[in-house]
């Protein structure tokens, strides 16, 4: 399951100011400490076996210095972590009458299966003034040994969306692709998960935010696919993601498939779903995924 959890402040009475909205962090410590953990509770119900989670903050004033990273480890049910730091702005003074502040945030991978090895990769980003929005931008590369001698490569990815432009997005893509492909050819098993920041989805869609731009299928490397393409039984039609411009409304906010699963083709991906859960916990929803490891 992958499961952008919006730094536990991002519940569908949220609004957030990058976005056009109102806030520039957690409406109340309240707030946020009771998501945290009704986030948590729902992953412990959920029951999958890797679970992969971006915007937890470990230090931030948006999430009154709430640490995220520290609660999930102790509080889910998970025998093994692994941390990855892709966000360390420094005191943001915007805006004006509620700065941001300061974040630490990052993405975790977590599972009962033993981890042999994890990298993190980091990611071009903006040298402009959005590079405080963008700040260490990476993805983390996770390894399990499988007992035909193989690896299953699990990546955790948060990839560019504030003031990112096409090259910095494509930079990111190619670096991504390049990591899979090199995986793909040692025969490991490969499963590139989270948050895209593209729209997933096939065909030509009007009004489209510019955050939200088309994912260009050409670039995924030989032998792999997005999961819900190629997976037995596949319920995509709810989007992942929504706009943070105003609270949720289910007629007017927008809304787009931005979070998902690269897969290699030796996997056979047997169920695949984008989870409903009305953006009640963040302003994403998880994606959810069963498969079998082949050959």
């Amino acid at each position: 399951m992958t499961f952008n959890v919006g730094f536990c402040a991002s519940d569908n009475t949220f609004s957030f100011f990058m976005d056009g909205g109102d806030y520039s962090r957690a409406r109340s410590k309240e707030i946020l400490i009771d998501n945290m953990e009704d986030i948590a509770s729902d992953i412990r119900n959920t029951l999958p076996d890797i679970t992969i989670i971006q915007e937890v903050d470990v230090d931030g004033r948006r999430s009154y210095h709430v640490n995220e990273l520290e609660y999930f480890e102790d509080e889910l049910y998970y025998g093994n972590y692994v941390y990855s730091q892709n966000y360390d702005s420094p005191y943001l003074f915007y805006p004006f009458t509620d700065p941001s502040g300061s974040t630490k945030a990052g993405l975790l991978t977590c599972s009962n299966f033993t981890f042999t090895e994890s990298l993190r990769r980091s990611l071009p980003i903006s040298t402009s003034f959005s590079k405080f929005f963008d700040l260490d931008r990476c993805y983390s590369i996770t390894k399990i040994a499988v007992n035909n001698g193989k690896e299953l490569c699990i990546y955790n990815i948060h990839l560019s969306a504030y003031g990112s432009n096409a090259e910095i997005r494509q930079g990111q893509l190619n670096m991504l692709m390049d990591d899979i492909e090199k995986d793909i050819q040692k025969g490991n098993y490969v499963i590139c998960g989270g948050d895209f920041n593209h729209n997933l989805r096939s065909g030509n869609e009007t009004n489209v935010p510019e955050w939200a731009q088309p994912f260009p299928k050409e670039v995924l490397p030989t032998n792999s696919s997005f999961a819900f393409d190629t997976a037995l039984y596949s319920m995509i039609d709810h989007n992942s993601c929504r706009n943070l411009d105003t609270a949720y409304n289910k007629d007017k906010t927008f809304t787009v498939l931005l979070d998902g699963f690269i897969v290699s083709s030796n996997i056979e991906v047997t169920y695949y779903e984008s989870l409903n859960w009305e953006y009640e916990r963040s302003d994403h929803d998880p994606v959810y995924m069963k498969f079998k490891l082949l050959n």
